[in-house]
């Protein structure tokens, strides 16, 4: 079973820049479609970027396209969300997440299918 531990977040001015960081301990990461999302207080688990097992695609929210970019690290077991451009609107706890499916091509873009979570980093963007 993989284990997910998010960190870089904090809090940030609006218009400053974070990079959170998700290390993977314990499976087989590198098969796997690799996902951030995140949750403001009162509001739904949301998606926020997932990119393919390969690094060969990635997916975007329309809210964040253009401002953050995801990546990963297979060598390292690390995904990463560069986020540039943060809004007040952005703040939320940010979670990773794999997908239960490995080598898949197709874009995932909901919370269906990632069965398992990290505990979540708080970012705060102050305006």
């Amino acid at each position: 079973q993989v284990q997910l531990v998010e960190s870089g977040g904090g809090l940030v001015q609006a218009g400053g820049s974070l990079r959170l960081s998700c290390a993977a301990s314990g499976g087989t990461y590198s098969r796997y479609t690799m996902g951030w999302f995140r949750q403001a207080p009162g509001k739904e688990r949301e998606f926020v970027a997932t990119i393919r097992w390969d690094g060969g695609s990635t997916w975007y929210a329309d809210s964040v396209k253009d401002r953050f970019t995801i990546s990963r690290d297979n060598a390292k077991n690390t995904v990463y969300l560069q986020m540039n451009s943060l809004k007040p609107e952005d703040t939320a706890v940010y979670y990773c997440a794999k997908y239960n499916i490995p080598y898949i091509m197709a874009g995932a873009t909901t919370t269906r299918n990632f069965g398992s979570w990290g505990q979540g980093t708080q970012v705060t963007v102050s305006s």
